[in-house]
């Protein structure tokens, strides 16, 4: 009988083994030694210590005059500071040691006063005058400084300075100085940063200072010998153009752009290109058609031969360009510009993409890189160019050329593409259908990025694509595009196997607006499970949350009684009397979006007793999260009708503070009970204080008790015709019925049973009236409402038909003002939806759950012991 061997993962105790582990040692010993070396010395220490009696403006002084640099670049950091807290010493004693110091500062130190001066100014701690006076000599001084970042940021500090500088300063301190800065005989950096001051700086002046002092050194500077130079002028005569007005426009900034247009270098005519496309609205009709359409056609013509950023370029503005463009083009010129953006639209994709990546030149793999970003400008291009060609056009002249982006083999375009979709989709109004197939493409895309960017706008996508479309070309709703659930299901699924939590959470949020799009069956067997499954396995506690509250709208939309018990049952039975306590956490986030989405009825009728019954959870965490609960819940009862319930909530709360003997539980119920003492109850009347919230409850309530007469209505004609109500026939007829989406309130909801005194004409023209009430109901507060669904916890503005199981039976007469209807007795049985099942909404001990109290004193500590540490994100 031979021993087993040791497991691989075993701890080896062996000789050999220990001197493994003190050569690791060793090794960790040589690594701390630089540390320890580093650390400074008690000479070091003495020097860096600062006297504690000294005041800020003092020990500023200090350090700057004698500190070391990190101590003199950490006073510049707190310039603002000491600045708002004593303006006149700040600028008296620190400031002149400020300038002293950055002669000979470093970069580090040079770029945090750039940024400290400029945080002064937007804080308006000094004058404009004094801080003129003050601060603007230093910032001109290091604005030439060696190092191109520093002279950036000080450059940065001055264009913000210009914007609030009166003209007379302008004039004398930048403008004046200007002249000589801009001349050929200073420095490339100099007549850079003349550029972009120039640009600044014309629309302070009036017409005269400009035509005389300002428009001669930009004409200058666009001739100056250097190409960049040239290049940075010319992207700055958009703005100049701006503060000159037309006519001046039109006499010196256009023939400087043509001429710059021609330059020999190709940055330069990119950013003329680029500047007159900005200023095409400049521009009348005239200086359109005879000056830029041929420079453009040139420029446009010549870019396959010339650089590929220049490609990068023309093809991020091709659709500001055909845009302005658009009323001078002849029918050839239009096809011309039409066939050049397709051309862009597939550039690099009729090369060979079989070849090994390793055996590419760099040059080739450069040159791929530029033509996927050309294609990703062409995509988000897109729909600018449906405008170019009309949307009644797309499918002949477009349809090819989306597919291709659509299918891209690279991902940025097909991303590009995704967060277009939405706009594509609203300019082709009825004719979205077209690309149906697109959008199950981009759900079914192996990238989450793509499905990221494609479900920003995936409600209002599907919003269109379900109420497009032209009778005459079959019924283009979703019913017509059977992939789409296989799609959507899978898209989750794919989220939901990466460790992309995010874009798994944004989709369940926006799976939503399901109940808008596609049946309540469709939802039931294809989505409502899976939340469900979400909600008990899920790890991320933002992923649950989202899947709970889409999951409480399925069942809010939900049209048939035998479905939402099931879902009511589920919740009660495997959150709320779960046996991980995590379970008995989600319920109650469960319950806090049911008081948000449903009315005060159904929450207290179905889940307010199970929810208190939590006060005796075994968990300090689930009693906790119950506390801050409590007050939406006692914001459900009306007074006198839940007295009853209102009589439980206070017997829980008093066990708790007798009871509970978890210190952080019990001040949190301590601080509970005042805030529930300090609530006042909303009363079966309405009250002037409550009115609002009571109406919006009442019209909640409606709408329940319309969704259940619905239901029973349509059993009853689905009867007497002796055949059933397909979904899509009722989805049709419910969405060619308008009506106002607010009833009259003096409308009595009743269903009339057979022992009724009407007569039977009578009886069934009641009942079509509120079948198509109902239905009409059914479709115009989804309508209205839906796009409020994720903001009703703040404006408590969620309207729209709820599945109440109240149980109204074929005889029952209900009105909105009988008292019948709003009394909930907890003592009784909830309604039942079968011979044999009933709702476990009244205790937590029915059901096959544990029950708490019997879970076991002896392992009640330890659960308690080990999660009292995740109070805080229970």
């Amino acid at each position: 009988m031979h021993p087993p061997p040791p497991a691989a993962d075993a701890m080896d105790f062996s000789q050999n083994s220990l001197f493994g582990y003190m050569e690791d040692l060793q090794e960790l010993t040589i690594i701390e030694r630089p540390v320890r070396r580093s650390l400074k010395t008690p000479e070091e220490i003495e020097r860096l210590t600062v006297d504690e009696d000294l005041s800020d403006i003092e020990r500023a002084v200090y350090l700057l005059s004698a500190g070391q640099d990190i101590q003199g670049t950490s006073v510049i950091a707190n310039l603002p500071f000491l600045v708002r807290q004593n303006p006149a010493e700040t600028l008296r004693r620190v400031l002149p040691k400020v300038r002293e110091v950055l002669h000979v500062a470093g970069v580090e130190m040079q770029l945090t006063a750039a940024v400290s001066f400029r945080t002064i100014l937007q804080e308006e701690s000094v004058s404009i005058h004094t801080y003129a006076h003050s601060f603007l000599q230093v910032i001109l001084l290091h604005l030439e400084h060696r190092d191109a970042g520093v002279s950036n940021a000080w450059l940065e500090t001055l264009l913000s300075v210009i914007e609030v500088l009166p003209k007379e300063t302008l004039k004398h301190e930048i403008l004046n100085p200007l002249v000589s800065k801009a001349q050929l005989s200073q420095t490339v950096q100099s007549r850079l940063v003349s550029c972009k001051i120039l640009g600044k700086m014309t629309n302070k002046f009036d017409a005269h200072t400009i035509k005389r002092e300002i428009l001669p050194l930009v004409k200058s500077l666009c001739q100056d010998v250097e190409y960049e130079v040239r290049s940075c002028m010319c992207r700055q005569l958009e703005n100049i153009a701006q503060g000159i007005g037309t006519e001046l426009t039109k006499s010196v900034v256009l023939p400087e752009l043509i001429e710059l247009s021609r330059d020999e270098g190709s940055s330069v005519r990119l950013a003329a290109f680029e500047t007159l496309v900005n200023l095409l609205d400049v521009f009348d009709t005239d200086d359109r058609s005879q000056t830029i359409l041929p420079l453009v056609k040139s420029f446009c013509e010549k870019s396959f031969k010339a650089d590929e950023s220049i490609l990068i370029s023309l093809s991020f503005h091709l659709g500001k360009l055909c845009h302005g463009l658009y009323g001078i083009l002849t029918p050839d010129q239009h096809l011309r510009f039409l066939e050049f953006y397709k051309k862009l639209c597939t550039l690099g994709l009729q090369q060979e993409n079989g070849h090994n990546e390793n055996q590419i030149p760099p040059q080739i793999l450069e040159q791929e890189k530029k033509y996927i970003s050309v294609r990703k400008n062409c995509a988000y291009n897109f729909p600018a160019m449906i405008v170019f060609v009309d949307p009644k056009n797309f499918h002949m002249e477009l349809y090819s050329t989306f597919f291709c982006l659509c299918h891209d083999p690279e991902v940025p375009v097909r991303y590009t593409i995704a967060i277009c979709f939405y706009e594509v989709s609203k300019l082709l109004n009825s004719g979205v259908y077209l690309i149906h197939k697109e959008l199950i493409t981009l759900l079914q895309d192996e990238s989450l990025e793509v499905l990221d960017a494609l479900i920003d706008h995936l409600p209002e996508i599907l919003e269109l694509m379900s109420t497009g479309g032209e009778s005459s070309v079959q019924e283009n709703k979703l019913s017509s595009l059977p992939d789409l659930i296989p799609a959507l299901t899978a898209a989750e699924q794919r989220a939901a196997a990466s460790l992309k939590w995010r874009t798994h959470e944004k989709l369940l949020q926006k799976y939503a607006c399901l109940p808008h799009i596609i049946s309540s069956d469709q939802i039931y067997y294809r989505f409502l499970q899976r939340m469900f499954t979400i909600v008990m396995t899920n790890n991320v506690l933002p992923v649950q949350k989202a899947a709970s509250r889409t999951l409480c709208i399925f069942l809010r939309y939900n049209r048939k009684q035998e479905q939402r018990h099931e879902v009511i049952q589920k919740l009660i039975e495997q959150l709320g009397q779960g046996k991980s306590y995590w379970n008995r956490l989600r319920f109650l986030d469960t319950c806090e979006f049911i008081i948000e989405i449903f009315s005060k009825s159904f929450f207290c009728k179905y889940f307010f007793l199970p929810a208190i019954e939590l006060t005796h959870d075994p968990v300090a965490n689930v009693r906790m999260k119950l506390c801050y609960l409590l007050p939406k819940v006692k914001s459900t009862l009306k007074i006198p009708a839940d007295k009853h319930l209102l009589q439980q909530l206070e017997m829980c709360v008093r066990k708790l503070l007798c009871q509970e003997k978890d210190k952080d539980v019990l001040a949190i119920v301590k601080r509970t009970v005042l805030e529930l003492d300090r609530m006042e109850m909303s009363m079966d009347a309405f009250q002037k204080k409550f009115y609002e919230k009571d109406l919006l409850d009442q019209e909640k309530e409606r709408e329940e008790l319309l969704l259940m007469e619905m239901e029973q209505l349509e059993k009853e004609k689905q009867q007497s015709d002796g055949r059933p109500m397909s979904e899509k026939s009722f989805e049709k007829k419910r969405r060619d019925t308008k009506t106002p989406t607010t009833l009259p309130k003096s409308i009595p909801i009743s269903v009339p049973g057979p022992s009724g005194t009407s007569s039977p004409s009578t009886s069934k023209e009641i009942k079509k009236s509120k079948l198509i009430r109902s239905q009409s109901f059914n479709n115009q507060a989804f309508h209205a409402k839906y796009g409020n669904l994720d903001k009703c916890a703040s404006k408590s503005s969620t309207v729209g038909y709820t599945p109440s199981v109240s149980g109204l039976g074929k005889t029952s007469v209900v009105s909105l003002t009988d008292d019948s209807f709003r009394t909930r007795n907890a003592c009784s049985a909830p309604t039942t939806f079968s011979p044999n099942a009933s709702l476990p909404g009244t205790s937590r001990g029915t059901g096959n759950s544990v029950d708490p109290k019997s879970s076991g004193s002896k392992e009640t500590p330890p659960r308690k012991a080990t999660l009292k540490s995740r109070k805080s994100n229970p």
